[in-house]
């Protein structure tokens, strides 16, 4: 429930005024509105900007928030939050029976207000866009004394069993006792001053070890290493008051707090945060204070305003289900934009927005710092369906950090494939550390003494390298879209494609004379198709990849005829897909052969999407159709839940009832108070690759792209009254209504390119 109004009765309101604002403004953003305080941090509201998210909720009359910001990772790879902070007013106005918590979308930031008798009260939280620093606003029309608390569950070293350590990169293989250490934490005058410093040993010593690296540990790169993060509290006129210990669902905590030195009408608290690479307290120290924490709050409103016209897609309908698909559509879109900024990507399992775990599952017992599947820990299959939606949103700046993991890790993965096989290219494996090496977990401790270096010794994941080409294509389509410079990226997608090459005729080499197949293909076996085909001969999911990435490069403009050549000659030893029959129906087959099935996905249709081998106006359309028609693994692995993907497919071959049906049950609200806190699914909650795959299933049934081609409505329910803004390859943005079946108000920028909008909207 969003409030102690019927959840009905809101719907209706935010109809009606969606309705008004239909007909009024070029913009629908609906804020969430909450009257009623929550019951937990479960029950908490994303704020945030620039690098840094909040969960802000307010229990019996006091407001809390948990810090998080982008690349905060301990020791163990823990992706630690930044504390807990709480404000608490006296007399407090939360204490009557007036109150209201919103989310100001357009603006980007939330406003807390309530009345308790003649006191009203307001706070304004908001994150600036531009400068590391949270700001609570308080006002008044009554002198009150507001006390700050900044609350710490690392006052004490903890030491993490069992499933805990699943937050980190030992998971479930531990190497002797694993501690997460404690933080350094006390007053600095009439401030609260925080931080953690990672001691000189970490994961990634033990990962390069385990992986036998330990010679060529100088040349890779170490994210963990002189790592210091935290940050500094105080406020305006306000004094340290002591402080005090307490248990926050079963989890204990310290606490220190500063409070106003008098009552006043307002009160100004900052929490300026700092993540550095410097290994010394005093250079970290001095950064901080180097932090501007003037409040500056218009700039930050215009980012988020500018954010908010940049894209959006508005649904109007009598279908329920498919307004709030829209609306969570642009909520979980605010989520992404709080990590635009980021020194990492916007995490799959959690993003900077989980809370307390025993509220996503009641028996682990631990503290906020928890998220399966770990903080460092990149799983490719997963991290791709957060930012491949962030093409049609013109939300190109917002990708830079994603390409910059795999950028920043190349050399380490070079290393990597030098040390184990003697040949070039980079190997991106699926579990993938922020250094670019194996999760030492799913590596393997109980590994054969002859085991190859190289490889995971793990059922799910041995063999599963190809996924780094869809971040390969991602950055080749920012060029397509935007025009981006990617000269600095070039570099990683030449090793990520040489690796297939020189593997695969590494492999065949092993094992006889000839290099390539009968018809002069390679033979990419073993592979895999995803984590679901294994120890396959010729993946699917390979191939297309492979191809498309190289087809691209051979058509770009920039690229130097020498090098084309080169890749016209790869692109000849790539083997062809395979198909297979169910019932008289030809289907893409996942793979020419296999030995098992180990997990649930559908790399079949991979070449649908993301490859675009199949798909609206193509040759073979009625093939892909089939394979999501009748393809028995597909029909048994068919779902919206988390990472599936099934919605895109629909959405890619036209199929307008199961598109609408796929994306609405996994765009609806989440269960939870905040709708887009969907999860856990198969991950975590809220679970950003489930937000994901939802947006680019609703961008795909509205519109579709192919070389020039924009296909507008290819999978879309005539009576789903639409008004969108998205963006197209060739620096083209495509705005328009579609109204009672018709389209109107097309905008096309640049003009030139209306010539290649095809309206497909009632087509049969």
């Amino acid at each position: 429930m969003w409030s102690t109004i019927s959840h009905l009765k809101i719907r209706s309101f935010f109809f009606m005024l969606f309705v008004f604002l239909w007909s009024t403004s070029t913009q629908a953003q609906q804020n969430v509105l909450w009257t009623s305080q929550s019951k937990n941090s479960a029950e908490s509201m994303p704020v945030g900007g620039g690098d840094i998210g909040l969960n802000l909720w307010v229990e019996r009359g006091e407001v809390y928030l948990y810090l998080s910001k982008s690349g905060t990772f301990d020791e163990n790879n823990t992706l630690l939050k930044l504390g807990r902070v709480k404000l608490k007013l006296s007399p407090n106005p939360f204490a009557g029976e007036t109150f209201k918590q919103e989310l100001i979308l357009n603006d980007g930031y939330a406003q807390i207000s309530g009345t308790n008798g003649k006191l009203n009260a307001q706070i304004n939280v908001w994150v600036d866009v531009f400068n590391p620093v949270i700001h609570l606003d308080v006002s008044s029309n009554q002198k009150i004394t507001t006390e700050a608390s900044y609350e710490s569950w690392r006052f004490e070293d903890r030491i993490t069993k069992g499933k805990e350590n699943n937050q980190n990169s030992y998971k479930w293989a531990p190497q002797g006792i694993v501690k997460t250490r404690r933080d350094e934490i006390a007053f600095n005058n009439n401030a609260v001053q925080f931080y953690h410093q990672n001691k000189p040993e970490t994961v990634f010593d033990v990962a390069v070890k385990q992986q036998g690296l330990e010679d060529r540990k100088s040349e890779l790169m170490n994210p963990l290493k002189n790592l210091i993060f935290g940050g500094v509290m105080q406020g305006d006129n306000m004094v340290a008051a002591g402080n005090y210990t307490g248990t926050y669902l079963g989890t204990p905590f310290n606490g220190w707090t500063i409070k106003t030195k008098k009552p006043s009408n307002s009160a100004q608290i900052t929490v300026a945060l700092n993540t550095s690479k410097v290994g010394s307290i005093a250079i970290w120290e001095r950064d901080l204070n180097k932090i501007s924490r003037a409040s500056n709050h218009k700039a930050s409103i215009k980012w988020w305003n500018e954010y908010w016209k940049r894209s959006f897609i508005f649904i109007r309908s009598k279908d329920e289900a498919a307004n709030q698909t829209a609306q969570n559509y642009q909520l979980f879109r605010y989520m992404l934009g709080c990590n635009a900024f980021g020194s990492y990507p916007t995490k799959f399992n959690g993003g900077l927005f989980t809370f307390d775990p025993k509220l996503t599952d009641s028996t682990l017992k631990y503290t906020p710092d928890f998220r399966n599947w770990g903080g460092g820990t990149h799983t490719a299959q997963n991290q791709r369906l957060v930012y491949w939606p962030m093409l049609k949103s013109g939300d190109f700046e917002m990708m830079k950090p994603q390409f910059d993991f795999y950028l920043h890790n190349l050399k380490n993965a070079e290393i990597r494939t030098e040390a184990a096989w003697g040949h070039q290219g980079a190997s991106f494996t699926e579990q993938l550390e922020n250094f670019g090496l194996p999760n030492p977990a799913e590596y393997g401790w109980k590994r054969p003494a002859d085991f190859n270096k190289g490889m995971e010794h793990n059922a799910w994941l041995e063999y599963e390298w190809d996924t780094v080409l869809e971040f390969c294509m991602m950055i080749l389509e920012t060029e397509r879209y935007n025009g981006n410079n990617i000269d600095e990226y070039l570099p990683l997608i030449a090793s990520s494609l040489t690796f297939f090459k020189e593997h695969y005729t590494y492999l065949a080499k092993q094992r006889g004379a000839k290099s390539l197949d009968a018809n002069g293909h390679l033979v990419l076996y073993p592979g895999s198709g995803a984590e679901t085909y294994k120890m396959a001969y010729n993946s699917t999911s390979t191939i297309a990849a492979l191809k498309t990435v190289l087809e691209r490069l051979i058509e770009r403009p920039g690229t130097a005829e020498k090098q084309k050549a080169a890749w016209s000659e790869m692109l000849k030893l790539i083997p062809p897909i395979n198909f297979r029959t169910f019932d008289g129906h030809t289907t893409i087959s996942p793979a020419k052969l296999w030995e098992r099935i180990n997990n649930t996905e559908s790399p079949q249709l991979y070449p649908v999407y993301p490859w675009g081998l199949y798909g609206i106006g193509k040759p073979g359309l009625d093939t892909a159709i089939n394979t999501f028609k009748y393809d028995t693994d597909v029909l048994k692995f068919r779902s919206h839940v988390g990472w599936k993907q099934d919605n895109i497919f629909a959405a890619r071959l036209g199929l307008t009832d199961g598109a609408a049906k796929l994306t609405t049950a996994k765009m609806k609200d989440s269960g939870r108070r905040f709708p887009a806190f969907w999860g856990p699914g198969f991950d975590w909650t809220p679970d950003h690759n489930w937000g994901g795959s939802g947006m680019i299933g609703l961008q795909e049934m509205l519109m579709q792209v192919d070389s020039k081609k924009i296909y507008l409505f290819p999978a879309w329910p005539k009576d789903w009254d639409v008004h969108f803004k998205l963006h197209a390859p060739y620096k083209t943005i495509v705005e328009g209504k579609l109204k009672n079946g018709n389209l109107t108000d097309l905008k096309v920028v640049p003009e030139a390119r209306r010539a290649d909008v095809i309206n497909m909207i009632g087509r049969e």
